[in-house]
């Protein structure tokens, strides 16, 4: 992919007031953004929401007065989970949506999102045309002064949001009889996710509720799941529903704390689909780092399994491609397509439970399907994540290939959002992918 100044792989991240992330790069982007998307004679809109990081204000400002410079009017929701933008640009007919977050990332780094009037996350297309404009200060078109936007605060977006994500739960299904624990990473579902499934009728513990402005993600969330995992068992509930700073991914634990990860969720998502004749072609997509025993148990389910790279807005583009109604991470981007653009751990928590609830058994029974083949995923920092290219990488990315033959395989790609390199190895000898992944990590030294 060509290098891009600003974009990865999900819009801008980088640390706060830094680099590239900085009230200076979310104005210009603002102004770039709306000089673009600013097309026909009616008053043009933006949705902007944010997560609970302190820099969220810095960033809200900046990006505000880009778009008001170039007419549109904006509308502000506070914090709301990534995947709400994309429901009310579309439901407010609005021409772009933001999301300002690092999604999982400590809260001294934050980012920048954008949706299309669709609600699906920009094209790369797209990307480059925005950043063409914000290279050339020429091309960014300023409203006269009489047409500038205005900026206005709405209060109901956390109940639009709320009810849109009920709705996508069994109609005339409750939940009375659960004890569900969910951890919001202190991040932007700090004020609903416990709310929705109080209101479906769980019982509902809640962690992760208290942010500061500094501990979105700090020890708990998607990524850090021993908090998750100790207060299911300390409290005897029956799940525990993990999502990270702005609530796009979801990780879970049974009863007994034991972690189900994206793959298991959305392989079980699938046959719940399947079995209820609403996955299109029988079919789903996932990314280059779903486990190969996912992939083979769905197939014994009579479901194919498309890769795509990593991302959840590469696997959205792929699922509107091809008409897909399902896919998803490892990571926990689960994209459920009759109600999602992109993903929402609210609305793959609320399949899920579902699910576990029409088996009638307990979550850790539903979530044996499969047993993974044994997988290591290494981050290497670097400051030059160019070094892939180089003669010495690629020697020994061919020789840690040839160690594992037919018997695993290998992914080593750069980070679309941090300075590190990843390097995926799975196989049926551990031993054997570890001293693959090492050949690997002293090349990059």
């Amino acid at each position: 992919m060509e290098q891009r100044k600003y974009f990865g792989t999900d819009g801008i991240r980088g640390t706060a007031n830094k680099d590239n992330m900085t009230a200076d790069t979310a104005l210009r982007l603002g102004m770039a953004a709306g000089t673009l998307f600013t097309r026909g004679d009616h008053r043009h809109r933006v949705i902007i929401g944010k997560d609970t990081r302190l820099s969220g204000y810095l960033f809200e400002n900046a990006i505000t007065s880009g778009f008001l410079s170039a007419g549109m009017d904006v509308f502000l929701v506070g914090p709301m989970p990534t995947p709400s933008i994309a429901m009310l640009v579309k439901s407010m007919r609005a021409d772009l949506g933001v999301m300002i977050s690092a999604s999982h990332n400590p809260y001294y780094d934050n980012g920048l999102k954008l949706f299309g009037p669709d609600g699906h996350k920009l094209s790369d297309k797209t990307e480059k045309e925005i950043e063409k404009i914000m290279a050339n200060p020429n091309a960014i078109k300023l409203a006269k002064p009489e047409a500038i936007g205005r900026a206005t605060r709405i209060d109901d977006a956390a109940g639009r949001y709320i009810e849109f994500i009920k709705s996508s739960f069994p109609k005339g299904r409750r939940l009375d009889g659960f004890k569900i624990v969910i951890d919001c990473a202190n991040g932007a579902a700090y004020h609903l996710g416990g709310k929705i499934l109080w209101e479906l009728g769980a019982e509902v513990i809640e962690i992760g509720v208290k942010p500061n402005g500094e501990n979105i993600n700090l020890n708990c969330g998607s990524n850090h799941l021993e908090l998750l995992s100790k207060t299911v068992i300390e409290n005897k509930a029956c799940v525990g529903i993990a999502l990270d700073g702005d609530a796009d991914r979801i990780q879970m634990v049974d009863e007994y704390g034991k972690v189900i990860d994206g793959d298991r969720i959305l392989a079980l998502i699938a046959c719940h689909l399947k079995k209820h004749n609403k996955l299109n072609s029988n079919a789903i997509v996932a990314t280059t780092m779903s486990n190969l025993a996912f992939e083979h148990y769905l197939n014994n389910q009579g479901i194919d399994v498309i890769r795509t790279q990593v991302g959840d807005r590469y696997v959205a583009a792929k699922m509107a491609e091809l008409n897909l109604s399902l896919g998803g991470e490892q990571s926990g981007h689960i994209i459920v397509g009759d109600y999602s653009t992109t993903g929402d751990g609210l609305v793959a928590a609320l399949q899920m439970l579902a699910l576990i609830q029409e088996q009638n058994q307990p979550a850790s029974i539903v979530a044996n399907i499969f047993t993974p083949l044994p997988q290591i995923l290494r981050n290497v920092s670097s400051s030059n994540l160019l070094i892939l290219d180089t003669l010495q990488v690629k020697q020994a990315i061919q020789t840690a290939e040839k160690m594992l033959a037919s018997n695993g395989r290998l992914l080593v790609r750069k980070s679309g959002t941090e300075n590190l390199i990843r390097i995926m190895g799975e196989g049926i000898d551990i031993k054997l992918v570890k001293e693959a992944l090492d050949i690997i990590e002293s090349a990059l030294d």
